[in-house]
């Protein structure tokens, strides 16, 4: 290699050490790296939260029914039928606001009543395809943007993205389990 070929070495400062330009360049750095997680966490994620939150609403009022109403039917596509109880857990409402929720989702031919095959005694809700279709229908066009957005990214960048939703959907369930329990607080530290 030639003497021109090589790269300039990084210029001293006077009085500087080598160790001290380290240090500085690993500050620099560390705050681009808290400013990026700073945007993600206080800014892009609850960001997009609000704007799923409004989408599911727009849904809900496209299809006459409740935002709680689409979230059981995201829950019944996505696990099959389930007791009224275990619906009333997962939307999280009162066994009486759910049967008030399955009978507007039956209602609009979204969920049936069905028995359960293991219990004839009990009653599984179950989605209609019809219900399944409207909902699918009513997505179709995030999910193309999604899938659009996604296909610049890399085979270990889209694995780097779903572990961080799978992480951050385990978390935010344990978030609600806390407050639900009494012991949290809003704004407050746990453990």
């Amino acid at each position: 290699m030639t003497e021109p070929d090589r790269a300039a070495p990084a210029q001293d400062k006077p009085g500087q050490s080598r160790q001290d330009q380290n240090r500085q360049a690993q500050n620099r750095q560390a705050q681009s790296r808290q400013a990026l997680l700073d945007e993600l966490v206080r800014a892009a994620i609850p960001g997009w939260a609000i704007l799923v939150v409004q989408l599911n609403n727009v849904v809900a009022t496209r299809l006459g029914v409740t935002d709680t109403d689409v979230q059981c039917l995201h829950i019944l596509g996505q696990y099959g039928p389930a007791t009224p109880g275990a619906l009333a857990k997962r939307v999280n409402l009162t066994t009486g606001s759910a049967s008030r929720m399955i009978d507007r989702l039956v209602a609009a031919g979204c969920v049936r009543r069905v028995p359960d095959p293991g219990d004839r005694r009990r009653v599984l809700i179950e989605p209609t395809q019809d219900g399944l279709d409207q909902v699918t229908a009513a997505y179709a066009g995030l999910v193309r943007r999604t899938r659009d957005d996604l296909d610049g990214f890399g085979d270990e960048e889209l694995d780097a993205v779903l572990r961080f939703v799978r992480a951050s959907e385990r978390d935010t369930a344990a978030e609600i389990r806390h407050l639900q329990s009494g012991r949290g607080e809003l704004g407050g530290t746990h453990a």
